[in-house]
Order: structure tokens, then sequence, then C-alpha cells
């Protein structure tokens, strides 16, 4: 009945917003106006340079939710179950999902499942732009926590923009595929005054989730213990998702803004394949809601100030009657109150100075049905008190250092004592007018573990140690372009490089991996472990003549990531588990616009990861096959009078490919995807 509602609320908003005014401009105009302003700033500003995609880039990756276009980031390593509805984390040169932070439109974001954020729950249909930093932004005009990360993931939704005498844009899109595949979102943008705009987004996922997969497995002799083919089952997933936003800018310094979240879903959870059991019993329902809101302005012209303030209640209940394995019949709620108030001053040109503070406020109630255990209650408060100043020294140096004081409480454990962590970055350019510089950072990241890795039924560990890690990096970037040639039509070009060496030192690492069932986890301390890496990555663009232009996009990355707790250990120097020591991506697109100002373009995409094992220990029996995808796209934008429209057609796993990112958990083989996009 819920799930009728809603459907039933987004299309009678979608036949309401039609008769909204029209959006003039048009969508190749909109792409060109973010493409330059995101080049614009590539390697001008930034310490640490992110990786960046935005706009209508994101639109062109053949890509579902935000997991998708993370999987084309260097460095980057994503675990996914498989199909639409498998639960999908990150994790950033190999330090942990619980060291990469995710921040939605600012604010950080948690998860009552695990302690680790899902990320194929974000669409990529309400993202404006995705960024990924190592380290830390390179603004110290932030909030206290985000100096606390090892790396971060910030996610931004579109805002409004009017043209002159526009009130309001409405977009439609129906997106469909391969096993069942249906997805409508629906969004609204409203000016309600000058200053105060509305935007509303909806969207719907179904998927059967039965997608053909080759189970097959070869002893160490080199015989074939079993090799057959089979539908993944319990693969199911219903969502919807639903976000209202209010955007207020006043005077030409301040602005408040207003989200509102929520995504409800009931999936299958397929398990893994072990021995020919298909397990179907398990099923899980999520809901994820949450409000926060931003205040900003600034005093004078030298000093800043930034309000976060979020509340935040998430539902877990996971159902297991499978008779194979333990039943469990539990429910979970996780409530947070979330406060941060950074201030930043700008004492010279040259000089700038900032102080944040954040509270946190978490409660966790877990109820087991089965095993009797009913009405437990868990309460944590967190504080962060962070310090940075930041120096530029002409064009030719910049300098940042930040200073951070964690301190945890929970009920059920005394206060811990409070933790220092500090972080030095810096960047150097030797020739000013040469877009050339060499960026360095070293930082400390201190973890105490969440009350998910402790206190949860068959993952939790109350033994745990807190992590500290220990991060080096240094890059060389450069961006080099010839773009005014490109204004006249002639042949134009940009080109951003960039190759980064890191080293890091955890110590006390905790890891999580499944036990055979994907909602139920291992949690534990891995001692110290020493990762090394290489990070290379390039875009480039290439305006051609006959308005054509030409991108292509590379990533690779090398890592070892190897634990040296105890020499006795019979793991001792192995890599961690699911960790290859190399993968990468290659992008590349190909568009026209015609005279009139249609748009048509041919998008392909190829992503390896290398060999890895599935254990501690580095046998034949834990190995993991590499894996490689081609994906395919065509697409098409036309305008006609004041309407939109964007066809798009993707084919990913081209040549079907049989692969597991995670060992057991089989992914789709060759799937089709269709989307139609209707602006007005």
């Amino acid at each position: 009945m819920v799930r009728r509602i809603s459907l039933i609320l987004i299309f009678a908003l979608s036949a309401f917003a039609v008769r909204a005014q029209n959006e003039t401009d048009t969508l190749i105009n909109r792409f060109q106006l973010e493409e330059v302003e995101v080049s614009a700033r590539a390697l001008t500003k930034d310490i640490i340079v992110p990786q960046t995609l935005s706009g209508e880039e994101l639109q062109r990756l053949n890509a579902l939710s935000v997991a998708d276009a993370l999987r084309y980031f260097s460095g980057v390593q994503l675990k996914d179950y498989g199909g639409v509805g498998g639960i999908k984390t990150i994790n950033v040169r190999s330090m942990g999902s619980q060291h990469t932070a995710v921040y939605y439109n600012g604010v950080q974001l948690g998860n009552a499942q695990n302690g680790q954020v899902d990320l194929g729950r974000f669409s990529l249909d309400n993202m404006e732009l995705i960024q990924v930093y190592n380290g830390q932004k390179s603004d110290i005009f932030q909030s206290a926590r985000e100096f606390g990360a090892a790396g971060n993931v910030y996610l931004t939704t579109r805002k409004p923009y009017f043209k002159t005498g526009e009130r309001a844009h409405v977009r439609a899109q129906m997106r469909f595929g391969s096993f069942a595949l249906a997805n409508p979102n629906v969004g609204v943008d409203i000016k309600l005054t000058d200053a105060l705009s509305l935007t509303l987004d909806a969207e719907y996922v179904y998927s059967n989730g039965k997608y053909p997969f080759r189970y097959k497995r070869v002893l160490p002799d080199g015989t074939t213990a079993y090799d057959t083919t089979a539908i993944r089952q319990n693969g199911d997933i219903n969502a919807i998702r639903t976000e209202l936003g209010l955007h207020h800018y006043y005077r030409t310094t301040g602005f408040w803004r207003v989200h509102a979240y929520n995504y409800w879903s009931e999936r299958g959870v397929p398990g893994a394949i072990v021995n020919n059991v298909w397990r179907n019993g398990e099923r899980l329902w999520d809901r994820n809601s949450f409000v926060q809101a931003t205040w900003q302005d600034e005093w004078f012209n030298r000093w800043s100030t930034r309000l976060l303030v979020k509340y935040a209640n998430d539902y877990t209940h996971y159902q297991n009657y499978d008779v194979q394995l333990l039943p469990a019949n539990n429910e979970y709620l996780q409530q947070e109150v979330y406060l941060s108030l950074a201030n930043k001053i700008q004492v010279f040109n040259w000089w700038d100075l900032s102080v944040a503070y954040d509270y946190q406020y978490n409660s966790l109630k877990r109820d087991e049905w089965i095993s009797g255990v009913t009405d437990e209650r868990f309460y944590r408060h967190s504080h962060w008190l962070s310090a940075a100043t930041a120096f530029n020294i002409r064009e030719y140096l910049r300098l940042q250092a930040s200073v951070l004081m964690t301190q945890i409480s929970n009920l059920q454990s005394p206060i811990s004592n409070p933790k220092i962590t500090p972080g030095i970055f810096a960047s150097f350019r030797p020739y000013p007018k040469i877009d050339l510089s060499i960026n360095a950072f070293y930082k400390q990241s201190y973890r105490y573990p969440t009350f998910n890795d402790l206190y949860y039924t068959d993952l939790g560990n109350a033994n745990l140690r807190p992590e500290l890690a220990r991060q080096h990096s240094v890059e060389v970037a450069y961006r080099f372009s010839n773009l005014q040639s490109s204004i006249s039509n002639d042949f134009g070009y940009e080109i951003a490089a960039s190759a980064s060496y890191y080293y890091n030192r955890v110590t006390d690492k905790i890891i999580a991996y499944p036990k055979g069932q994907q909602f139920r986890w291992t949690m534990l301390n891995l001692g110290t472990v020493k990762i090394n890496g290489v990070d290379a990555k390039a875009d480039m663009s290439f305006y051609l003549p006959m308005r054509f232009v030409l991108r292509a996009r590379l990533n690779y990355t090398y890592n070892t990531a190897i634990d040296v707790t105890n020499p006795n250990d019979s793991y001792y120097g192995h890599q961690i588990p699911y960790i290859p020591w190399h993968s990468g991506s290659a992008v590349g697109e190909l568009d026209y616009t015609s005279r009139r100002g249609d748009h048509y373009g041919l998008s392909y995409s190829f992503i390896y990861v290398g060999e890895r094992y599935g254990q501690q220990e580095n046998t034949i029996y834990n190995y993991v096959q590499p894996w490689y995808t081609h994906d395919l796209s065509i697409y098409g934008e036309w305008t006609i009078r004041r309407y939109g429209i964007k066809a798009n057609i993707e084919i990913n796993n081209l040549l079907g490919q049989d692969y597991e990112v995670i060992q057991n958990y089989p992914m789709p083989k060759q799937n089709v995807r269709c989307t139609l996009a209707f602006r007005y």
C-alpha cells in the first residue's frame, strides 16, 4: 500500500508539473557552461586536486547510481554484491570504508546497517557534482569532522537555475532495461520569490534481480569441480526515494538551505553461492530519512560563518528463515543529531584562519525477536574541535596546516581520552604562468569503532581497538590547453594529467567481510597494515572541426596493502582481502552538435580490476580472478520549441564476461538499459 500511494503521488506530481513554465535554455548550452566552470578550476585553487565528475558528464556515463560512477575514479575500490539491489560500499586507497567519509550537500552520511554507506541508494539523476579528495578538501572553511577522514567523497545535488521571467522547470524520465528494471524519475524546480526556490525530486526503482550467471570452480590440480549456468534468485528490489530542498540567497554573501531526504526499500538478499547452494530466505527492509540545514554568511569581507544542523532516523529490518542458516528477525533503529559551527577569518589577503566545533549524538535500539533479546539500547556522544590555517605566498606556494581533537563517549564505556591528529598540506608552482604543481601532504586520521562494529549481533566485536592511520602523499599535476582556437571552430584541446605516490600505515586496522550472508559481517583488527600505491590519471578534451568533440578519461592504480602485524602469522606480508594490485578505467566519448543545437554522442568505457584474494591468506583457495567490463552507450538530445528530449541506450558488460567483485557473489552478464527524458 505504501508503494502504491508513493507511485500515485509521483505521477500525480508529474502531471501537475508539466503545466509549469518552460525552461528556455537548451541542454547543450547548460552542458557547455558546466564543463567550462569545472575545467577553469581544475588545478588553480586546490592544494590536493580532487577527482571530479559533474553535470552532463555524469549523465553520459553508463551508470545508474553514485556507486557506478565512482568506479571511474583512480585509487577507489568498490564492493558490489551484484544487481540493482546489491549493497555497494567504497574504499579509497585501501584505507577501509570507515576511513572514507561520504558527504551529501556538505553533511556527512551515516548508516544504521553496518557503519558503512550504501552508495547504491543515491541516484545520479539528481546529482550535480561528485568529488573525491584524498586527505581532505583544500578549503579550510569546513566542519571539524571533515578534517578527520582519510578520504572524502562529496555528493552535491542539483541547484535550481532560472533565467529572467522563468518561474518553474520540470523534468520527467523513464528508464527501463534488463532484469525487469523500471525506474521513473520526476524533478521540479519552482521559483517562489526572487531569492527563494524549491526543488523536488522523486524516484522509484524496481528490478526482479534475476540475471543469468555461470558458476564454475577449478580445483588446484586443474580439474573442474563444477560448471553450471543458473539464474540469480532473491535479488529483487523495490525502492522509493524522495527529496525536497529549499534554497534562499540574500545579499551577495549569505544563503541558507534546507534539504529533506527519504529512502524506503525492500530487497532480497541473495547471499553467497557456495557448494551449489542458492540461498533464498533473507529479506531486508530499509528506511533512511534525514533533514539537514545549512546557513552561511560573511561579515566585514573578512569573517565567514557556517552552521550545519542535521537529524537522521534510520530503520533496518533483517529477516532470515533459511533452514540452512540460523533464523533471525532483527530490527535496528538508529537516530542521529548533528551540529557544526565553523568560522574562518582572513587575517591578510595571504593568510586565513579557521576554527570549527562539531557535536554528534547517536542512539541505537536493537530488537531480536527470535533470540528473545529485545529493546537493547546504545548511546554515543562525539565531539570534534579543529583549528586550521592557510598561507598563499604569491602564486608560488600554498600551505595548510590543521589539527583535530576527537573525543568519544559511550554509555557502555568510559569517556575516551582526547585524540589529537594533525595534517600538513603544501602545493608548489615553480612557474606561475604554467599550470604545473607539486602537491604533498602528511595527515593522521583516527577512527574509533562505531557501535555498529561493537554491538551488532553476529557482527559486533566488543574488543575492537581504535584505528590510527598515517598518510603520506606526493603528487605532480599538469594542465595545458589551447581553448581559444576552439571558439572559432578550429582545433582546440585541454589536457589535465597527474601522478601521485602514497604511503599509508594503519595501526589496528578494522576490516569487515561477509560470513556467507550479505547482511552479517565479521569485524576484526588486523593489527598493522602498510599501504603503498601509485595513482595516475588524465582527462583530455579535443575540440574538432565540424562541431565534433572527443573526450577521454584514463585512470590507473597500483596498490600494495600488506599485513605486517606478526611475522609468525601464516598471512604475514600478504595482500589484505579484496585489494587488487592493479586496477584502472578508460572512458572515451565522441560528441556532435548540429547547427540547430541538437546533440548526439557515442560513449565507451572499460573497467579493469586485477587479481586479489578473498581472505587473509593469499592461497590458491582464496584467489579471486581479475575482471573487466566493456560498456557502450549511444545518446541524443533534441530541443523542440520549448521542450528538451533526451534518449539513451546503454549496453553494459558488452562481451558478457562472467565475473565477481566479491567472491561467490556473481555479477550480471550483458545487460541493457534505455532512458527517455523530457524537460520543459
